[in-house]
């Protein structure tokens, strides 16, 4: 995987979505809400260093643990299904290979990456799918975040394991998804 984060950007949004989940803390992690500080989040659509949001993630995944970066996941998969609706990439009845395939689309447009690394769908059944992360991404975050899209297919009993971590050594994230 290229951890390479030079010149690339990322909607303030989903800076903005991690933040607002601790926002009644504030002062209690004032640590957490220094990385953004410069930045401009008056604006969902201002550009922030990806470099930034990874560093927000990381320092809630040390100080707060993984399930709190889960949790962070689910809005930012919110703000996600949001655009991918508001840019006709997909419906209420929309699958959920739909919603994946139309995440790379958003990626594209809210994540400005020189190398335009996306989502790999590796396989996929009518009930499963295993997909491959080649962006600089959180694993632990982008699992809440693919919890919450293929939820809003419609599906249930939606689970998503993260099978492959480059944390432990993996060349690339992988996530394996499945529904009822």
């Amino acid at each position: 995987m290229d951890f390479s984060t030079e010149n690339v950007t990322t909607d303030a949004a989903f800076v903005i979505d991690i933040l607002n989940v601790y926002k009644t803390k504030k002062e209690q992690y004032h640590e957490l809400f220094a990385i953004a500080e410069g930045y401009r989040l008056n604006n969902p659509n201002n550009k922030v260093p990806i470099k930034i949001y990874n560093d927000i993630c990381e320092w809630i995944e040390t100080n707060l643990g993984k399930f709190n970066l889960i949790i962070a996941g689910k809005q930012v998969g919110e703000t996600l299904y949001n655009a991918m609706v508001a840019k006709n990439l997909i419906t209420k009845k929309s699958i959920p290979i739909e919603v994946i395939e139309a995440l790379n689309v958003v990626n594209i447009t809210m994540v400005q990456d020189p190398k335009r690394r996306i989502w790999e769908i590796l396989e996929h059944t009518p009930k499963s799918m295993n997909i491959r992360k080649t962006q600089t991404f959180n694993g632990k975050l982008q699992i809440g975040v693919l919890e919450s899209l293929v939820k809003k297919t419609g599906v249930f009993f939606t689970q998503v394991f993260q099978v492959k971590d480059t944390k432990l050594g993996a060349e690339f994230d992988e996530y394996n998804i499945t529904w009822m």
